[in-house]
């Protein structure tokens, strides 16, 4: 299977998850703004939506959209999903809310936007992130063990730490734990982050 990628993306997320997960993939990177593949491909012809992640599985089958990728992910490796009647959905809860609140949020800071626009922005996103602040009794979102919500999570928690945004101590930990994870470290440093 190959993931393609743009460093600090969302794509990140699916590249932790891929690499905790402990089975082979390839990885291609994309420029967003030229839509461009690192071998000079054009992008849109393996997304038309001409953005990232996109996934193509072993049988040629392509995954879009971040959600839906992780959860194809866990799916597959139940080590990073959450057992119980209840996991799956309690997992996709998290990851709606992280992709339609919080990733959202941000946009004004990837995006041209005014310093008025930017610190509304911020202050939006200090907002949303203080649920998941105040839910988090364990060292990650769940439990003991990281999910795939956790790592998308993790970007939205490198784009504060970026941008300057304020963030619960306790998530500010979880990013902590979670850069000092092997997976962690070398999809980082394969997207050339550390």
């Amino acid at each position: 299977m190959k993931l393609y990628y743009c460093p600090l993306a969302c794509s990140l997320a699916d590249h932790i998850a891929l690499r905790e997960a402990g089975i082979p993939f390839e990885l291609e990177r994309v420029d967003l703004r030229t839509l461009k593949t690192e071998t000079g491909a054009d992008y849109r012809a393996v997304n038309p939506k001409g953005y990232v992640p996109a996934l193509v599985l072993d049988d040629g089958q392509l995954v879009t959209e971040n959600v839906a990728v992780l959860d194809w992910i866990a799916s597959q490796f139940p080590v990073l999903a959450v057992e119980g009647a209840m996991g799956r959905t309690r997992v996709l809860e998290a990851l709606t809310y992280i992709t339609t609140e919080i990733h959202r949020a941000f946009k004004p800071m990837w995006h041209p936007s005014t310093d008025a626009e930017k610190a509304r922005a911020g202050a939006s996103v200090t907002k949303l992130f203080a649920p998941l602040g105040e839910a988090l009794t364990d060292d990650y979102l769940f439990g003991d063990k990281p999910s795939v919500a956790d790592f998308y999570l993790f970007v939205m928690l490198l784009w504060a730490e970026r941008f300057g945004v304020e963030a619960p101590a306790g998530l500010v930990a979880l990013r902590d734990r979670l850069k000092a994870r092997p997976a962690v470290r070398e999809a980082m440093a394969h997207e050339g982050l550390i």
